[in-house]
């Protein structure tokens, strides 16, 4: 299942049944927390209007990130699908209360950020709990936090740390998309295993 695990941008229209998210948030709510902080909150999006804002936000920001490349890099870039934000039947944004369970978390005194590192473990249940149910998950990172901010009404001491959309997938591809398209290779495990410190790589 991880492996097949997709970046999903294109959806079916087909709801998602009620209890079937409810499984999917259940298995996010259920990831590994620091302290037992569970710091998450699933802001759970239908409305058009809604879903037209934060595709306007998006195009506004990928417009200014296409900026970054030239020549055939940029061709493809803009030929990338790289969200599904109208299309997907459900979008959810994963916040962080970096105030949940008060200033002296266990755990929490020397690595602050653990906070949102957990968050992001709750990401990944969902995104895999979602894959087990036959639904696509898209993490659409080309948006602003101040602009999740205004239209979602999250307070100032709220992190937006995800926005998701979900739905059944048209398909799930055998490579991720960016593979497929030739954007970047999916780095060797031994490239990317060190052996007691920085940079040795004698065989495990």
């Amino acid at each position: 299942m991880i492996e097949t695990r997709r970046d999903v941008r294109a959806f079916r229209a087909d709801a998602i049944p009620d209890d079937t998210l409810l499984r999917i948030l259940g298995a996010a709510h259920h990831a590994p927390s620091v302290g037992f902080m569970q710091p998450w909150n699933f802001i759970v999006i239908r409305d058009a209007d809604t879903k037209q804002q934060v595709a306007a936000s998006f195009a506004e920001e990928n417009a200014r990130a296409a900026r970054h490349y030239q020549g055939e890099r940029a061709a493809l870039y803009d030929s990338l699908k790289l969200e599904g934000i109208i299309e997907a039947p459900v979008n959810i944004c994963v916040t962080c209360d970096r105030t949940r369970g008060g200033p002296h978390v266990l755990g929490r005194n020397t690595i602050v950020d653990t906070d949102i590192y957990s968050t992001c473990c709750a990401v990944e249940n969902l995104w895999l709990a979602a894959r087990a149910e036959g639904v696509g998950v898209g993490w659409v990172s080309i948006l602003t936090i101040e602009a999740l901010r205004r239209i979602l009404a999250i307070p100032e001491s709220i992190l937006p740390v995800a926005y998701l959309c979900v739905g059944f997938a048209r398909e799930f591809l055998d490579q991720p998309e960016l593979q497929r398209r030739g954007w970047a290779d999916r780095l060797p495990l031994q490239e990317v295993i060190f052996n007691e410190r920085w940079g040795e790589k004698r065989a495990p």
